[in-house]
């Protein structure tokens, strides 16, 4: 304590100062929040609550650049999806024309006509496919794959895209492929499950499984007498998960070695359901009108190539042709590979004729254990551009293509639909999250203003009466001067 009336040291001075500068400071505080409106101005202010308030400015600033990205993305997948539409219009068009070229009164002229359409439109939409782009970016030329879109503030937070090839060399009908005509020689009698080059067998027992684009599996148990149309029926019921489809067809091409009149045909031929027809023919020509007249019970129809001596059946459903008590007549395979004898010599023989069953998708599939009924483990792809119309044939195969392409189309559109949906579903939830971290930043670092003011004036009343202290202290100390002599 200094000494009392000293001139020298001034302690009520001394601490009337000091009480002023700890009040400045508060004052220029107060006075900062307020014109800042931040109760943090520097790691000074609160070291704890600014780190706190960094780490939310660099959330908040992640979230509102993933909400722009995740709308660029919303504005990619719209740019895809008209082009999209307008592939879809035109493939249409194509169907209109294949089912229209696939009529029994268009000419040849006619049919070359459509063709050259039908060219132009494909050209229309593979033109499509390699111009539609979003800022420099391809969208349907197959190379748009796996991108990602970054709809988060932290690493990870992506959503992946690909997006197809849509040309009209790229899109179609993907088909399995046969391996082999297969012939099952057992009693003479022909098996047929493809169309190729002949081996020896019918279908064998065993297990082909078959994986969709989509990456979905499925399996189909096969046993040797299995018919076509059922292994279809079993694939189809897995269609809505692995993508693929099937058909069945049972068609094969038999040559009449004993075809003169007075050679006649003698055996028993079943289709669908349980009903066994017996045929009793002088020509080859009696025998397919005695098929014929029974199809709508068995489903079997015969067609005789003029002049060749062939015969074909065909039960459209793909179901098995069952030949039974065959006691005269000579039917062998023709322009299948090695030649199948159905019946020489004496005796009697019986058998099947098995169907083909194809595998088809809109988009590329794989095949194990194929082999047990004929296929190739891969699939293969006849596309819109391979369309031919200038034959009743060629445009019936079409309208099969186009079918599949316009599947594939539509299955897209539903890709880029449900990213979409994604993206948008993402920036809501980015808003929503934008808006609470918001908050939360400013409960950290904003000013409490009303408080802040009341603080303010509370410090500059302390201001005021310090510099009135410090004016007493220094009158007082003053006044010891009137004491010397």
């Amino acid at each position: 304590m200094s000494a009392i009336g000293s001139i020298l040291t001034n302690q009520g001075a001394l601490n009337a100062l000091n009480s002023i500068s700890q009040t400045s400071n508060t004052n220029n505080n107060l006075e900062q929040q307020l014109s800042s409106g931040l109760s943090i101005n520097s790691p000074a202010d609160n070291p704890a609550g600014y780190i706190t308030a960094q780490g939310f400015t660099s959330q908040l600033n992640g979230l509102t650049q993933a909400i722009s990205n995740a709308n660029q993305g919303v504005s990619l997948l719209q740019t895809a999806q008209g082009a999209l539409q307008q592939q879809i219009g035109v493939t249409q068009q194509l169907n209109s024309i294949a089912v229209q070229a696939a009529n029994g009164t268009q000419s040849a002229s006619d049919r070359q006509s459509l063709q050259s359409l039908v060219t132009q439109l494909n050209t229309q939409i593979t033109n499509t496919a390699a111009q539609t782009q979003f800022n420099g970016v391809s969208l349907l030329d197959g190379t748009f794959s796996n991108v990602q879109f970054q709809v988060g503030a932290y690493s990870g937070q992506t959503l992946s895209l690909s997006i197809g090839n849509t040309a009209a060399n790229s899109i179609g009908i993907n088909q399995s492929s046969a391996s082999a005509t297969v012939y099952n020689t057992e009693k003479g009698v022909l098996s047929n499950i493809a169309s190729a080059a002949a081996t020896t067998g019918a279908f064998t027992a065993g297990t082909v499984k078959f994986t969709g684009n989509n990456g979905n599996t499925g399996s189909l148990t096969v046993a040797a007498n299995s018919s076509a149309a059922g292994l279809a029926t079993s694939i189809n019921a897995l269609s809505s998960k692995t993508g693929i489809s099937a058909q069945a067809v049972n068609t094969t091409t038999l040559k009449a070695a004993n075809a003169t009149p007075g050679s006649g045909f003698a055996f028993k031929i079943q289709g669908s359901g349980s009903t066994t027809q017996t045929i009793n023919a002088a020509t080859v020509s009696a025998l397919a009108a005695q098929i014929n007249g029974q199809t709508g019970t068995t489903g079997i129809t015969a067609t005789v190539s003029s002049g060749s001596g062939s015969i074909s059946l065909t039960q459209a459903n793909g179901k098995n042709i069952k030949i039974t008590a065959v006691t005269a007549g000579s039917l062998t395979a023709s322009g299948q590979g090695t030649a199948t004898t159905l019946k020489t010599g004496a005796g009697t023989a019986s058998g099947i004729i098995q169907g083909q069953v194809e595998f088809q998708s809109s988009a590329a599939f794989s095949l194990s254990g194929g082999s047990s009924i004929g296929l190739n483990g891969a699939s293969k792809l006849t596309s819109l551009s391979q369309i031919n119309v200038t034959t009743s044939s060629g445009a019936d195969s079409a309208i099969n293509i186009v079918k599949f392409a316009l599947q594939g189309l539509n299955s897209q559109g539903g890709v880029l639909g449900a990213a979409q949906q994604r993206l948008t579903a993402t920036i809501a939830n980015l808003n929503t999250s934008s808006q609470n971290v918001t908050s939360a930043l400013g409960v950290v670092q904003d000013a409490n203003i009303p408080q802040v003011s009341n603080q303010l004036t509370q410090a500059q009343i302390q201001a005021q009466a310090g510099v009135a202290a410090l004016k007493s202290s220094t009158t007082l100390q003053q006044s010891y001067l009137s004491l010397l002599p």
